[in-house]
């Protein structure tokens, strides 16, 4: 028997889980201090199963999102209501939980180096590379490391693949969908793109609503549902479908325009 338990990815499992916990405790004040996050539906978590569970979610942050979501699991999980008050949920943190990120991200620097070995499941992207727009195959290895993560527990995934909104998803989260059948869970997330650079390390202003919607698991038909299908699924789920513009104002979106420019410029 080995000293130290690893993961399926080789990562060990007390390493990870003190780099779970020192992050969340550097963290915690940027979603209950600084600014505050508003949570609903936080115990549908506690009705998971531990395996092969798929979270898909908006995406408005590289980093700031997906740690959100780490510490809104866990404090669900040790019986928190909507709420990441007390941050002592975090000294147990749940280890078998993934998410999904560009393989260049993870590389640029220590501190991403860092935050892969908390969860990331590095993926080559098929469409962007260093700045550039590419058309790659999809490498098979990659979808086979997010089954092996979603064999072990749970995986976070963004499949607009972008932090821009109302891009068009990815057909590679419903491929993943169809093989793996997991549990499907939509997450919808706002507030962090006001409050975080793009990369979602530098806090860009205090006092700002973030908010994080927990939905109820998705009905898919895994074996008769067409890849669009799941597709547009998805997109209604986590209010990213084309229909969710009409609702917005002229000024509304003029203003996520600039931002978007904005966070361009400064990325």
């Amino acid at each position: 028997m080995p000293l130290f338990k690893k993961n399926p990815f080789g990562h060990i499992l007390i390493i990870k889980k003190w780099i779970i916990r020192i992050l969340a405790v550097i963290s915690h004040r940027r979603y209950k201090g600084f600014n505050k996050l508003e949570i609903e539906g936080a115990d549908i978590i506690r009705s998971l199963p531990e395996q092969n569970v798929l979270f898909v979610s908006n995406h408005q942050t590289y980093f700031a999102d997906v740690v959100a979501m780490f510490h809104v699991f866990n404090a669900s999980l040790k019986g928190r209501d909507n709420t990441i008050k007390n941050i002592g949920y975090i000294w147990n943190p749940k280890v078998n939980m993934y998410y999904v990120a560009a393989a260049e991200t993870m590389k640029k620097s220590l501190l991403t180096k860092i935050l892969a070995y908390a969860g990331s499941v590095s993926v080559q992207r098929t469409w962007r590379s260093e700045g550039k727009d590419v058309n790659r195959q999809v490498k098979m290895s990659d979808i086979s490391n997010i089954g092996k993560a979603l064999e072990d527990g749970w995986v976070i995934t963004f499949p607009q693949g972008t932090t821009t909104p109302w891009k068009p998803l990815r057909k590679g989260t419903a491929h993943i969908i169809k093989k793996y059948k997991p549990v499907v869970v939509p997450v919808v997330i706002d507030g962090f793109r006001r409050s975080f650079d793009k990369k979602g390390l530098r806090i860009k202003k205090k006092g700002i609503l973030q908010s994080m919607v927990i939905k109820e698991p998705l009905d898919i038909d895994y074996e008769n549902e067409s890849f669009d299908a799941i597709v547009e699924k998805l997109e209604y789920a986590i209010e990213q479908h084309p229909s969710f513009l009409k609702v917005l104002s002229a000024k509304e979106l003029a203003a996520i325009e600039e931002e978007n420019k904005a966070r361009e410029w400064n990325a």
